[in-house]
């Protein structure tokens, strides 16, 4: 079907159901999208000099105030990307690190004990 449209059992068209647009879905690039290989051999641009690979010094040398308020605007703007977990979530993860601490002081303890056991019985 060239317009995407499903037919439901009672002979409805719908709207194909789309891909989630949601934040973490990242755009890829399809097979039928990449540069065909021409077979061509690849050169290496060298640059004439190494100062043009080094960024300009002079960005670091504006106002530190429109600074700090450019780096908090982006802070911000970053943490609205970010999917917060919901509170199910949440005490899932929690618990799993929880239950994964007290078993690795187990461990480590029993190591411990065994270790200093081992240490006496040798030296004692």
């Amino acid at each position: 079907m060239s317009d995407e449209r499903d037919t439901r059992e009672d002979g409805e068209e719908t709207p194909a159901a789309t891909r989630p647009s949601g934040k973490r879905s990242a755009r890829r690039v399809r097979a039928s999208d990449a540069p065909a290989d021409t077979g061509a051999v690849a050169t290496l641009d060298r640059p004439s000099s190494r100062k043009a690979d080094k960024p300009a010094a002079k960005a670091k040398t504006g106002n530190p105030f429109k600074r700090l308020l450019e780096f908090l605007t982006q802070v911000v703007a970053e943490l609205r990307k970010v999917i917060w977990p919901n509170r199910k979530q949440m005490v899932t993860y929690t618990a799993v690190v929880l239950v994964f601490v007290v078993f690795m002081v187990a461990f480590i303890a029993g190591i411990d004990v065994a270790f200093v056991k081992g240490v006496d019985w040798l030296f004692g």
